[in-house]
């Protein structure tokens, strides 16, 4: 989880890592748009060889949820 997080907080600019938790409601977070979820979509891709979808963001609602994605 821990290297999870760290990945996601690179696709951020100026979100500080120690507020990144599994329980993050990551749409909550002030940098959170259209961009940072396109981002998303290309760190899973690069990062994890994953596809998520629209969809998939869209249902999720922490970064855990978004983690367990990745370990699919």
């Amino acid at each position: 989880m821990e290297d999870f997080l760290d990945a996601f907080v690179e696709i951020l600019d100026d979100t500080d890592r120690s507020i990144l938790l599994a329980e993050t409601i990551y749409k909550d977070l002030d940098e959170w748009d259209s961009m940072t979820a396109l981002m998303l979509i290309a760190m899973f891709d690069e990062k994890y060889e994953k596809k998520i979808t629209g969809n998939d963001i869209k249902e999720a609602t922490t970064l855990n949820d978004l983690y367990l994605i990745a370990l699919k």
